[in-house]
C-alpha cells in the first residue's frame, strides 16, 4: 500500500514490476523446479560468483548481497535485473529531453560563479538586485546549449527497431510450449499494465498526471512510437 495515493513511477512501476516477476517466476519453474537444481548448476552458480567477486570485487564482502540457493532467490535476482535495464532504464532516461531540452531548467555548466559578498561586493550586489538576469548571464553560449541539446534528444529517442517489453518476435525464440504459453501470459500483464496507465493519465481526479500545465506521466508505457517520446520501456534483457 502507496503513502501516496497516486505517485506515478511507484503505481505505474509496480504494475511492471509485477508482470516481470510472474514472467520470470514462471520461466524460471520450468527448469529449476528446487533448490538442489539451482545449486547444482555450476555455470549458473558461477555466473552469480563472478557477478559478486569481481564485478564487484569492492563489495563483496558486503552483508546485503542475497542467496542463489532456491529458485525463488533467481527469480528474485532476475526479476531485479529485468527491472533495472528496461524499466527503471526507461524512466530514468527518455524523460530527459522533455525537461533538458529547454537548457535553463538544466544547464550543462554556469560561466559564473556565485559572487562572493566580500570579495565581490559590487558583483554580489548586482546579483542580489537582479538574480535572474544574473543566471542568464551565466548561462552556456548557443555553441555549448545545442551541443547539450543534442546529446539529450540523442539520449531521449526511441529507435526504430526497439522491442519492448512482452512483445513478439518473428521467429520462436525456443521449442518450449510451456515457456512459449508463459510468454503469452507476460505479454497480457504487459498490455493491460498499459492500459491502466492509460487510464490512469485521463483520470482528472490524478492531479500528478492530468490538468492543466501537468503533462501525462508516460515514462513507464511499456511501448512507443520512434522519436524522442516519454514513453516506452525497452526490452533490455531477454530471458
Amino acid at each position: 500500500m502507496l503513502l501516496i495515493e497516486d505517485y506515478p513511477y511507484a503505481n505505474d512501476g509496480l504494475l511492471l514490476w509485477s508482470a516481470i516477476r510472474n514472467w520470470v517466476e514462471s520461466y524460471v519453474q520450468l527448469y529449476y523446479p528446487d533448490a538442489g537444481t539451482v545449486q547444482s548448476d555450476e555455470e549458473l552458480q558461477g555466473w552469480y560468483h563472478e557477478t559478486v567477486h569481481v564485478g564487484h570485487a569492492d563489495l563483496r564482502h558486503e552483508p546485503w548481497w542475497p542467496p542463489l540457493a532456491t529458485p525463488e532467490d533467481l527469480a528474485s535476482i532476475l526479476t531485479t535485473l529485468i527491472w533495472l535495464a528496461s524499466a527503471q532504464h526507461a524512466a530514468l532516461n527518455f524523460g530527459q529531453y522533455p525537461l533538458g531540452g529547454y537548457v535553463p531548467n538544466r544547464p550543462p555548466l554556469m560561466r559564473r560563479l556565485l559572487p562572493d559578498s566580500e570579495r565581490d561586493a559590487a558583483d554580489y550586489a548586482g546579483f542580489l538586485a537582479d538574480p535572474h538576469r544574473f543566471f542568464l548571464n551565466a548561462m552556456p553560449g548557443v555553441l555549448e546549449a545545442t551541443k547539450f541539446m543534442a546529446v539529450v534528444d540523442t539520449l531521449s529517442t526511441h529507435s526504430p527497431d526497439e522491442e519492448y517489453l512482452g512483445e513478439g518476435r518473428d521467429e520462436p525464440w525456443t521449442g518450449d510450449d510451456d515457456a512459449v504459453a508463459a510468454h503469452h501470459m507476460f505479454a497480457a500483464d504487459v498490455r493491460r499494465a498499459e492500459e491502466t496507465i492509460e487510464r490512469r493519465n485521463a483520470d482528472h481526479g490524478r492531479r500528478n498526471r492530468c490538468g492543466a500545465g501537468v503533462l501525462p506521466y508516460e515514462l513507464l508505457a511499456p511501448s512507443s512510437p520512434p522519436g524522442v517520446t516519454c514513453r516506452g520501456v525497452p526490452n533490455s534483457i531477454s530471458i
